[in-house]
């Protein structure tokens, strides 16, 4: 057992502090003798706490003064308006407000948002009229994400409310009175343009920069490009010539059939050869409307029905895929459900190699790809939450 502490030395230690006079709080009084070691006297010496008022410095004094005089303005927003400390007074004393909310960052510019008749718009053409995403995304000037974003949101809401669910509709008025918005007026369409709905991602393969020599008697196109970032060879000078014919027919052999792209690369450095921008965009069909509206300006009626064509290609093409998905899921996965039994059991044959977990065992194409291998959902830093929207 560890030994005691003297008490004298206890007391010779602590009592300046437990003894003094200026101490704020009521403390017991330790004696000094060793006889009347930790013995305490009820009388014990007390003061108030101070009341004065805090030294005000010269970073505060200014900040009250600007909240009382410039700041004042800011206190109360006005509605459909942004509130920004950006705004300024004109000479004839009315406040220019800005879409620029940072003082020392003049080159960020907050975007608008959809305001409610634009939401509920989009909503009716994709689920009442039956309109695809594609097509919406074209006559609003929408992002096609943006759209199926917004219809989703929209079933989750009216969800919620025949499920009696209370909604954050004093929260979500508030928000839109203080951003910018994009108006909708039925018979007029949208104040303006929300947002280019053909942006284009930074790929991977066009980070590192290259020098590449050509010929001067060469045409390098996109197409070369592209080839040129995945370390593909050259195409053949009769497919050059036939995709120059017609540029969109090579545009839909890849739109159509994703899973037709040239591969280059072995093993796990396999990949697609890079595909021009005019193959990679969300809308390539309006590349091609307005290369007929260039070619034959007087052809209206016509170019119109070639573009209501190739809308209609496009979108079958992708329900085709879909559908085919579907079937050789189905045609790898066994159903079985017993009789009597409100269960049913799906069975799929899986294969768990080194192809199928990869090196680092974190390989999607096997079921076993997390055992032994640490998940990454668990970890402090990664994103947890949805981050792209399937269109």
């Amino acid at each position: 057992m560890a030994p005691r502490i003297q008490n004298q030395v206890v007391s010779n230690t602590l009592l300046p502090y437990l003894s003094s006079s200026s101490t704020s709080t009521c403390l017991p009084r330790l004696s000094t003798s060793s006889s009347q070691a930790l013995a305490y006297s009820p009388r014990s010496s007390c003061r108030s706490f101070s009341s004065s008022v805090a030294p005000q410095t010269r970073q505060r004094r200014e900040m009250f003064q600007w909240l009382s005089g410039p700041g004042a303005r800011f206190k109360n927003h006005v509605p459909g308006e942004t509130n920004y400390l950006t705004a300024r007074k004109t000479p004839d004393g009315k406040l220019l407000r800005t879409s620029r909310p940072f003082i020392d960052n003049q080159q960020y510019r907050s975007e608008p948002i959809l305001s409610v008749d634009l939401q509920n718009e989009i909503y009716d053409r994709v689920v009442k009229h039956k309109k695809s995403v594609r097509a919406v995304s074209v006559e609003l000037d929408v992002d096609m994400r943006r759209v199926a974003a917004v219809v989703r949101l929209m079933e989750l809401q009216k969800k919620m409310t025949d499920e009696g669910k209370s909604l954050a509709l004093p929260y979500g008025r508030a928000i839109h009175e203080m951003l910018e918005k994009t108006e909708y007026e039925h018979g007029v369409g949208a104040s303006r343009s929300h947002e280019n709905i053909n942006d284009l991602p930074s790929h991977r393969l066009t980070h590192p920069q290259i020098f590449y020599p050509v010929s001067e008697s060469r045409q390098f196109n996109r197409v070369d490009a592209g080839r040129v970032f995945s370390g593909a060879p050259a195409l053949e000078h009769e497919e050059v010539a036939r995709n120059a014919v017609d540029p969109y027919a090579a545009v839909t052999r890849v739109t159509h059939k994703p899973s037709a792209i040239e591969m280059v690369g072995k093993g796990d450095e396999e990949h697609q050869v890079l595909q021009p921008a005019d193959t990679r965009i969300p809308h390539p069909h309006l590349v091609a409307k307005e290369r007929d509206s260039l070619n034959h300006p007087e052809e209206t009626y016509a170019n119109r029905k070639v573009y209501n064509e190739r809308l209609r290609a496009e979108e079958k093409a992708q329900e085709d895929r879909r559908l085919k998905a579907e079937e050789r899921r189905a045609k790898r996965m066994l159903r079985v459900q017993p009789e009597d039994s409100r269960f049913e059991f799906r069975i799929q044959d899986v294969v768990v190699s080194r192809e199928t977990t990869g090196k680092n065992g974190r390989g999607a194409a096997a079921p076993g790809r997390r055992y032994g291998v640490p998940a990454n959902d668990r970890k402090k830093g990664e994103v947890k939450i949805p981050t792209r929207v399937v269109v």
